[in-house]
């Protein structure tokens, strides 16, 4: 009986166990079906609903567009010459994959390997042919799609690739392709270099009118497709936007006065071993640059000064110093002291001041002149450029109202940016007020003769031009227009920042005053200047400044020598501004004898070119008589070739003076040709050659400006001269 009950429960629980399997078989399947359902759902759901997206998602995997940069715009000088402009450089890249190259078991590229491979290696000159065509080789057998063979090449180097065997087969069956850019010049290298500026990769690093119209010249880039296929990405022919090219910009600067500026100033640098300097050109109606030339020494990496084969230091545009360089002025500050006094109706122009020997002292601290001075007008202190009597007039009038005279100065917008149209570092001014920490009783005696306040070259320049321009105080501006096409998109006019600095009175005093410095026998410009066929007004400064922030004692001062002017005087057309920092080694440190002789050579080639009326005018008729110079030999060859009669009056000597007419010559010794070695001969109507072989003979140095015979000579024919001196002769 138990056996019986055993067995039925077996038998049930056997049935159990099954029915418990089938039950989680039953429910596997029931999930599986659930799964397989929702997987069908959510491909079909994919498919559909969400194909678009998924297949954009792929081809962006594999394709990406590059920016296509604009060609940028070219910047021009006033003349017309281009100062900054792009020129076409050309990538060039193999796609090795491409189906012409490799059709019939690549029978096109094995039967032109050997003939591109010479041809490169004569054009690059970089490898051999045979490193060439193992590169190929190589390349060919890795299906490499976007190989790399030469970056960078010119157009002409492009030109003749063209030419190459394969490469003349065009894209599809050669495989090249040529990937074209721009590359940014400079066509006259360092003219203007820091103002015009270069353009980078990187535009932030730019400077100058590269930087401050960036916007302009860079246009609006496009977009080219391209596709990543084994292993690199290769542009999608005709799949490109193309880029807007940027503008053009026509500035204000002239290349010739610019090429003069430099010169000039480079000379001066070199010559006298000085740190940096600028020289500035305006335009003195309409306030345009129209040169500004920046030099200073250039270091090597452990901060001594770079020297060339004959050990003279290497000078380039590292900074704009005109434009950027706050500091003190020095004496050419006393302008604007001396407006501010006769503006205020405190002194005139013949009011007396005691100089007290050229030593004074001031609360403790002493101001000096280069030279002792005593009872002096107030026209003759600003043309000795007296500092006691500067700081003794600005203590007596201002001391215990320094508002009064800081007001001029703002008025005058020396503690104003200039506004120029483009951006320079350190170019803020600083004109210290009563309420600044470091203003003390010296302050205003210091401030009036040109210390302690910081001012630009170009601060002053607005300052001397404004005088010149009448009192009305011109924007300094860069850039006349933007062009497009040809056209002019954008036009800049001139911009009256002030419409008169002073009254009418004070400003024919001051103009009174700086014509003293150079045409005064005791003004400071007198002996560099005054020697000039045209009249030239202005004022020399020399400042002491501290070498390397060291201070101002003895053996770390050095001097900054300028002289800001205008040219002629008596009916101004441009204004000029030079200052250079002198070095501890300078032979040369006096305003007058460093910058005012840069400013000299400057404003005689300008007027020279520019503003001289003078004109040979050829004779027409055979009764006219005309007189000409030369040596005498020559003139016997030129009356024989033209069969002209001739008669020599004179006996001996080289030299004759030639007068024609009625077709007859008469032959004389010149004027002041054979008298003793230090009068001045007469070299009007020679050529040039016979010009300065006559004035050298003499020990004069020479000088010229202009084309064509002498018109007129900086030293009078008759006059006493001595041996070194300069005379600039002027051309027709």
């Amino acid at each position: 009986m138990f056996q019986k009950i055993n067995k039925a429960r077996q038998r049930n629980n056997i049935l159990e166990i099954k029915k418990d399997i089938l039950w989680r078989v039953y429910l596997s399947f029931i999930v599986m079906i659930i799964l397989g359902v929702v997987v069908l759902g959510r491909a079909v759901y994919i498919q559909r609903a969400e194909g678009k997206f998924w297949s954009r998602m792929g081809d962006s995997l594999h394709l990406k567009y590059t920016p296509l940069e604009a060609e940028r715009g070219t910047i021009y000088s006033e003349d017309g010459n281009m100062l900054s402009t792009s020129i076409p450089i050309f990538d060039v890249y193999v796609d090795f994959g491409a189906d012409g190259l490799r059709e019939k078991n690549g029978k096109r590229f094995k039967d032109n390997v050997d003939s591109l491979s010479i041809n490169l290696a004569q054009l690059f000159k970089d490898k051999t042919s045979v490193a060439y065509k193992k590169e190929m080789q190589l390349a060919y057998k890795n299906k490499d799609r976007y190989y790399t063979l030469k970056k960078k090449i010119s157009f002409v180097e492009y030109a003749q690739l063209r030419e190459f065997p394969l490469v003349k087969q065009g894209r599809n069956k050669s495989g090249f392709i040529i990937d074209p850019r721009d590359k940014r010049i400079n066509p006259y290298v360092l003219l203007a270099n820091r103002t015009i500026g270069l353009s980078r990769d990187n535009a932030t690093k730019n400077v100058g009118i590269e930087q401050s119209y960036d916007s302009v010249l860079r246009g609006t880039s496009g977009q080219r497709l391209m596709r990543y296929i084994a292993g690199a990405y290769m542009p999608v022919e005709g799949a490109e936007l193309e880029p807007e090219n940027g503008k053009d910009i026509i500035t204000t600067l002239d290349t010739y006065m610019q090429d003069v500026a430099e010169s000039a100033l480079m000379k001066m640098m070199v010559g006298n071993n000085s740190l940096h300097g600028t020289a500035i050109v305006m335009e003195t109606a309409t306030g345009k640059i129209k040169a500004i030339a920046n030099l200073g020494q250039l270091k090597n990496s452990d901060g001594s000064i770079k020297k060339d084969k004959e050990g003279n230091s290497i000078y380039a545009e590292d900074l704009n110093y005109g434009i950027g360089k706050a500091t003190e002025p020095g004496s050419i500050f006393k302008l604007a002291t001396l407006l501010s006094l006769l503006e205020d109706k405190y002194v005139t122009t013949n009011s007396i001041v005691d100089c007290e020997g050229g030593v004074k002292q001031f609360y403790g601290l002493r101001i000096h002149d280069t030279h002792p001075n005593h009872l002096l007008t107030v026209k003759d202190a600003f043309a000795a450029s007296s500092n006691v009597a500067f700081a003794k007039m600005a203590d007596q009038y201002y001391h215990t109202q320094p508002s009064k005279f800081i007001d001029h100065l703002h008025h005058l917008r020396l503690d104003t940016i200039t506004g120029i149209d483009i951006t320079a570092a350190s170019g803020k001014p600083l004109i210290k007020k009563p309420t600044n920490r470091s203003w003390a009783s010296t302050t205003i005696p210091y401030m009036a003769h040109g210390y302690e306040e910081l001012v630009t070259p170009l601060h002053m320049l607005m300052l001397y031009n404004a005088v010149a321009n009448n009192g009305k105080m011109m924007k300094p501006y860069l850039v006349n227009a933007v062009r497009e096409y040809g056209a002019d998109v954008k036009t800049i006019h001139p911009q009256v920042v002030v419409e008169k600095i002073c009254s009418d009175e004070t400003l024919a005093q001051l103009k009174e005053c700086l014509r003293a410095v150079v045409d005064s026998v005791h003004g400071t410009g007198h002996k560099i200047l005054f020697d000039s066929a045209y009249s030239i007004a202005g004022k020399t400064g020399t400042a002491v400044t501290a070498l390397n922030n060291k201070g101002y004692n003895k053996g770390n001062k050095i001097y900054q020598a300028s002289f800001i002017g205008y040219f002629p005087a008596n009916l101004p057309k441009y204004t000029m501004a030079v200052v250079i920092q002198n070095s501890n080694e300078s032979k040369l440190v006096y305003g007058a004898d460093v910058s005012g002789t840069v400013f000299k050579e400057i404003s005689d080639r300008i007027y020279g070119r520019y503003l001289s009326s003078k004109k040979f005018i050829t004779p027409f008729m055979d009764t006219t008589q005309y007189n000409y110079y030369g040596m005498k030999n020559e003139w016997s060859s030129i009356f024989s070739m033209l069969k002209l009669p001739y008669k020599d009056s004179a006996v001996g000597g080289y030299w004759r003076a030639t007068s024609i007419k009625n077709n007859t010559a008469v032959l004389n010794i010149p004027v002041y040709a054979t008298t003793g070695n230090f009068i001045i001969p007469a070299v009007v109507g020679m050529g040039l050659k016979d010009a300065v072989y006559l004035m050298e003979n003499k020990g004069l140095k020479v000088t010229a400006t202009g084309r064509g015979k002498v018109l007129s000579q900086s030293l009078p024919a008759g006059t006493l001269f001595k041996k070194g001196q300069t005379v600039t002769l002027f051309l027709n």
